[in-house]
């Protein structure tokens, strides 16, 4: 994912979780706010209740790759933070990929013709 379109930030963080829309699964948390930038715009967090670094280094590497290959079909104008959950630790690849490409359908930030392939219709 390239370097522009990483939130980087704390006050990013910060107002991103500020806005309160949030959707949730077991895995992951996301949080979005609109942003005046036209790019969208991911941050993600895993906190030391995952794992150790090396655990949690590696949640971040596996929910950043499943952001970029869906980075190309998500509507500009937002920023995004995934936080990740303790169970995400143990997660497989599939099941974790599967759970961020539902919470972008869920918050409604994949393209249109993305939302109706995604959801079934």
């Amino acid at each position: 994912m390239q370097r522009a379109s990483r939130l980087r930030r704390s006050a990013d963080f910060q107002r991103v979780r500020a806005a309160k829309r949030s959707w949730a699964h077991p895995l992951l948390v996301l949080y979005a706010a609109p942003n005046d930038n036209l790019a969208p715009r991911v941050g993600i967090s895993v906190g030391k209740r995952v794992g150790g670094a090396v655990v949690r280094n590696r949640v971040r590497r596996r929910v950043r790759e499943a952001v970029r290959l869906r980075l190309p079909e998500l509507r500009p104008g937002h920023d995004l933070v995934f936080i990740a959950r303790p169970p995400s630790a143990e997660a497989d690849w599939p099941t974790l990929r599967g759970a961020t490409e539902g919470l972008l359908r869920r918050a409604r930030v994949l393209s249109n013709r993305q939302q109706a392939v995604g959801s079934g219709h």
